[in-house]
């Protein structure tokens, strides 16, 4: 580096500067320990979960987390034990929320993130996805007695989705774009936007239509809420992991297609989108889609979104 050169023979005022510089730029570059790699030298798998995002990642009536996600991340977790020879290697469980769990991948706080996630091309700059666990689109939950069965009937009217997840923007874009002067206004969480509904704070809650199935299945009143009008958005739900972790996200990925391949992943969907699941033991009754059957043939981490 010819600056470098001149500043170790100069008697230059900036010399000592400069050497600075120079060495710097001329130290490797620190990497943050791949996930493989801190579970070798004796660190925890960290498994975020969410509170309320039915049946994916939440919480039963004694607190535990379970979900069809966690049980997929938990396969995961038993391969992991095994590449590293760590059969008591530990999982330590992490609640996230729909505002901060992608900054906890991001951030390496967290290895894997199993929830509700939507895959898309703004995620994907800051945390990367395996192959899509669940194929949804977004929908309305409104009152039982409610004549709303489309997003354009809300105009002038309160709608709520939730803060941090693809539906609200969808939601706003729409608003803005077709000009329907909606109110469209944020929940913290799944189940306080359902709560919002339930009491005429809102008229209508935008999310994932499978966990609106689920939210409302597990409501204090099921009878009292139902699920309206056309897909709003596609959404490949996926598992979350970091970005820039090439070998840990194979594993992940090599187990996730393997379950899908050799069928092993129906009877964990089954569980939970055909039994009856906790807290009030109430079936989803909710086949798997053509299109996610049809996106198996073939399981890929690429989506075009």
């Amino acid at each position: 580096m010819p600056l470098c050169n001149h500043a170790m023979n100069s008697n230059a005022p900036f010399w000592g500067l400069a050497l600075a510089w120079c060495l710097l730029a001329s130290a490797p570059l620190a990497h943050a320990a791949s996930v493989l790699d801190r579970i070798k030298s004796g660190s925890p798998l960290v498994i975020a979960y969410r509170e309320s995002s039915v049946p994916f990642s939440y919480l039963d009536a004694s607190r535990k987390p379970v979900g069809y996600a966690l049980d997929l991340c938990l396969r995961i977790a038993d391969v992991v034990r095994k590449k590293m020879q760590r059969p008591d290697m530990p999982v330590d469980l992490v609640m996230v929320t729909p505002a901060n769990r992608l900054q906890m991948v991001a951030d390496g706080k967290v290895d894997l993130e199993c929830g509700s996630t939507t895959n898309n091309a703004d995620r994907r700059q800051k945390v990367a996805f395996t192959i899509p666990h669940f194929i949804t689109g977004a929908r309305l939950m409104v009152r039982a007695d409610s004549k709303i069965e489309r997003l354009e009937d809300l105009e002038g009217k309160t709608l709520v989705s939730t803060k941090g997840t693809t539906p609200l923007l969808a939601a706003r874009q729409a608003n803005s774009e077709r000009l329907l002067h909606i109110n469209v206004i944020e929940a913290p969480d799944h189940a306080k936007a359902v709560a919002m509904v339930e009491k005429g704070e809102a008229d209508a809650f935008v999310m994932d239509d499978v966990l609106l199935f689920g939210l409302a299945a597990n409501s204090a009143n099921p009878a009292g809420l139902k699920v309206v009008g056309k897909f709003l958005t596609t959404e490949p739900l996926a598992i979350m992991l970091p970005k820039g972790d090439p070998e840990f996200k194979k594993l992940v990925d090599d187990e996730i297609r393997r379950l899908i391949v050799s069928g092993e992943i129906y009877p964990i969907y089954d569980r939970w989108f055909a039994q009856p699941i906790p807290p009030r033991k109430t079936a989803l009754n909710l086949p798997v889609s053509y299109l996610l059957r049809d996106f198996w043939k073939y399981p890929t981490d690429y989506v075009p979104f």
